[in-house]
C-alpha cells in the first residue's frame, strides 16, 4: 500500500458518505480499535480500499507510556487490523490510558523524565516485534505538566524517537495547544521538534474553556493552527496532512472548506 500522500481525513461512520464523495482523496485514518481484526471492513471503508485510498490504523488503547508492559492482545489486534486494511504504517500515542488495572478513558500525559522515556522505549520495542509495518508516535495535547519533569517537550520527544527509531505523527493542533497553555511560542516549539522524522501530520480544531485551550476535534481549525501548517510546509516538501473531526460535524460545505484551507496552507492539491 502507498504511504500517505496529500490531504486526508479521519474516517468515521458518521461522515462515511461525505468521505466517499471526495474525488482527490488519497488517504484516510481509522481508529484501530473500531475495526474487527478479522473483518469484514465497514462498507464505506472497503469501498475506499477498492479505490486504492490508503488506510492508516490509529491506535488509542495501547498505553505505550504505561509502567506495565503493553498488552500483547492489543498489539495483536493492531497488527491484524494493519494487515486487514493493507496499511503502510500504523500510529499510536505517547501517553498512558491505564495504570494498576484502572482505565482512565483518556489519553494522559507522561512525566517528561528519562524513566518515562525508558518505559515508552520498552513498550514500543514490544509492539514493533509483532507489528508488520512501521510505527509512528504522536505526542498528545496535555492540559497539565507533572511536577517532576526533567525534559522539555522537544527534548522528551527527540529522546523517545531516537531510542525507538519510530516515525513521528506530528499533531500541529497539539503543538499549538501545548504552547498556548504554557504561555510559550508555538512556532518556537515547532522549530525544535525532529521534523525530519514526520510520517504524516494531524490538524484539528479546538476551543478555550476555563482559561485553557482544549484540543476538541469538534471545533473548526483556528487560523493560528493553519498558520503553523504554513510555517511547517514553507521551504520543504509538504508532509501528508490529515484533518481530524470526531463530532459536531458541520455541513458538508464547511468540511470541504476546511479541507481546502488545509491544502492551500500546505501547498497540496485540493481533494474536494
Amino acid at each position: 500500500m502507498t504511504r500517505p500522500q496529500g490531504v486526508g481525513i479521519g474516517w468515521r461512520p458518521e461522515i462515511a458518505g461525505f468521505v466517499a464523495e471526495l474525488p482527490g482523496l488519497r488517504f484516510v485514518e481509522v481508529v484501530a480499535e473500531s475495526l474487527a481484526p478479522d473483518g469484514p471492513l465497514p462498507p464505506g471503508l472497503a469501498a475506499l480500499r477498492e479505490r486504492d485510498v490508503t488506510v492508516v490504523p490509529h491506535g488509542v488503547r495501547l498505553s505505550l507510556g504505561g509502567a506495565e508492559p503493553v498488552d500483547p492482545a492489543r498489539v495483536t489486534h493492531l497488527a491484524r487490523v494493519a494487515e486487514l486494511v493493507g496499511a503502510p504504517l500504523v500510529s499510536e500515542h505517547i501517553a498512558f490510558v491505564r495504570a494498576g488495572g484502572l482505565e482512565a478513558g483518556h489519553l494522559l500525559p507522561l512525566p517528561r523524565t528519562r524513566e518515562a522515556v525508558a518505559a515508552v522505549t520498552a513498550n514500543v520495542a514490544r509492539a514493533r516485534a509483532e507489528l508488520p509495518v512501521p510505527l509512528a508516535l504522536e505526542p498528545i495535547a496535555a492540559l497539565f505538566d507533572w511536577p517532576d519533569d526533567e525534559l522539555d517537550e522537544a527534548d522528551f520527544l527527540t529522546e523517545i524517537l531516537d531510542a525507538t527509531d519510530a516515525e513521528l505523527l506530528l499533531d500541529v493542533a497539539n503543538v499549538y495547544a501545548n504552547a498556548r497553555n504554557r504561555g510559550q511560542d508555538p512556532q518556537a516549539l515547532l522549530d525544535r521538534l525532529p521534523l525530519e522524522r514526520i510520517a504524516y501530520v494531524h490538524v484539528a480544531g479546538g476551543a478555550e474553556h476555563g482559561g485553557l485551550y482544549h484540543d476538541t476535534h469538534t471545533d473548526p481549525v483556528p487560523t493560528e493552527v493553519l498558520e503553523l501548517v504554513g510555517a511547517l510546509c514553507a521551504g520543504r516538501r509538504p508532509p501528508p496532512l490529515l484533518l481530524e473531526r470526531d463530532g459536531h460535524y458541520p455541513p458538508a460545505d464547511a468540511l470541504r472548506a476546511e479541507l481546502d484551507a488545509l491544502a492551500t496552507a500546505a501547498g497540496h492539491p485540493v481533494v474536494t
